[in-house]
């Protein structure tokens, strides 16, 4: 089995369930896996998982502000689904960079992993 990475691909968005999220926004940082059955040797383009419509699939979900992350996650992972029948499994994990929580010092995030 073969697998592609999206590694900490960094977007500005106003995800979340507060109004200064919402109106202010925040930096995210989202890496995702996803993992498909191909031939042994990968020759061409169409052998595989093109990763630059992964990565458009994902950064147009930062373009449409959902409340909560776990939402933005399955939605996702969906999306990219639909891309490619070939995927067997996909992994992400979003991270928020600058969560407004009063004396946090530090990043808060949700995974989400789904077979198909």
């Amino acid at each position: 089995m073969y697998s592609i990475h999206l590694n900490n691909c960094r977007f500005y968005a106003f995800h979340g369930m507060h109004e200064e999220e919402t109106t202010v926004g925040a930096p995210f940082d989202v890496s995702l896996s996803a993992f498909f059955e191909a031939e042994e040797l990968i020759a061409h383009l169409k052998d595989t998982i093109n990763y630059v419509d992964v990565f458009a699939c994902v950064r147009s979900h930062f373009g449409r502000a959902v409340p909560l992350l776990e939402t933005l996650a399955a939605q996702i992972v969906n999306d990219v689904y639909l891309l490619d029948k070939r995927i067997k499994k996909i992994d992400i994990h979003i991270t928020k960079l600058n969560p407004p929580i009063e004396g946090f010092n530090g990043t808060i995030g949700v995974s989400y992993s789904k077979s198909f």
